[in-house]
């Protein structure tokens, strides 16, 4: 049986995410002290004791799960995993997790990842919505025919998509996508079109830091977001790395190829449970899958 670690990605937060850890274990304060210093602010009060809103400034969130869930993971106790994927901002946590990327570097890429987003959205907003009951071939079709830009840009599990774009076009391939039959397309509360061309400026601004990171072979597989295959090698790692703010993030493909190589038990590490549920989808029709979260 093959354990498979993943790790939640934005959105995921909550009010007082680590405290308890925080407060039970030496090693884990120890850590989260560590990530104060690196980020030059106390991350951890805001953790601990910020507000729903404090939480989704974007320069706390993506640092506070990264923390939250690669000190979950050094901490559990658990058994190595045999393979490890995280969605979006979670493969950062993946990476760490299986020391291709050390702690401090991953807390540092993470920063600059939330803050080169933040600049690209308040330049040139964007929009999202999510595409429930609609195949993926269709979507992508749908996509292709409207003007301006909109593209899939998170595939969580069959039958839902998150399309990613230009206000206009979101909005325009929403309309065509019920009329497809969508049982849904709902707008989502973001300022910025993630995983879409209009992330360009972002990733040309984090492929320094990434270029400038040391990254090592991993210590098993990382089901990458980009390619939704095993990868090993640090070059493909890093390169991947470069291409994800504007690619999809293929998580049912990851999880499908992770089942395929034998992946039995899924453990989502750090806050919430939104990878559980989706897992759960992608699975059915499994025998004797596990599938359980650490918060």
């Amino acid at each position: 049986m093959k354990r498979a670690f993943v790790f939640p990605g934005q959105g995921s937060q909550f009010p007082g995410m680590g405290k308890e850890l925080y407060d039970s274990s030496p090693k884990a304060a120890e850590m989260m002290e560590r990530a104060n210093e690196i980020l030059g602010f106390r991350i951890t009060d805001i953790m601990f004791e910020g507000s729903d809103e404090d939480l989704r400034t974007t320069r706390v969130t993506q640092p506070a799960i990264l923390l939250h869930s690669v000190v979950l993971a050094g901490c559990s106790g658990l058994p190595l995993p045999d393979m490890v994927g995280g969605h979006s901002l979670g493969e950062f946590s993946a990476l760490v997790a299986a020391g291709a990327v050390s702690f401090e570097d991953g807390l540092r890429l993470v920063a600059a990842r939330a803050s080169a987003m933040q600049r690209c959205c308040e330049m040139q907003p964007g929009a999202m919505a999510a595409v429930i009951g609609l195949d993926n071939g269709t979507i992508e079709r749908i996509c292709g025919e409207i003007p301006g830009i909109v593209v899939p840009a998170n595939y969580n599990s069959d039958g839902q998509v998150v399309i990613s774009g230009e206000a206009g076009a979101v909005a325009a391939a929403c309309a065509a996508l019920k009329e497809a039959g969508a049982k849904r397309a709902l707008p989502l509360p973001v300022g910025g079109a993630f995983h879409s061309p209009l992330m360009e400026p972002a990733r040309e601004e984090l492929a320094e830091a990434i270029r400038a990171t040391e990254i090592l072979a991993p210590s098993c597989p990382v089901y990458q977001n980009v390619s939704a295959s095993p990868e090993t090698d640090p070059a493909r790692i890093r390169e991947n790395l470069l291409l994800q703010l504007t690619s999809p993030v293929r998580w049912t493909q990851s999880v499908k190829a992770m089942l395929a190589d034998g992946a039995a038990e899924f453990t989502e590490i750090g806050p919430g449970t939104v990878l559980q549920g989706l897992v759960r989808r992608i699975s059915a029709g499994y025998d004797s899958i596990t599938i359980q979260g650490i918060q």
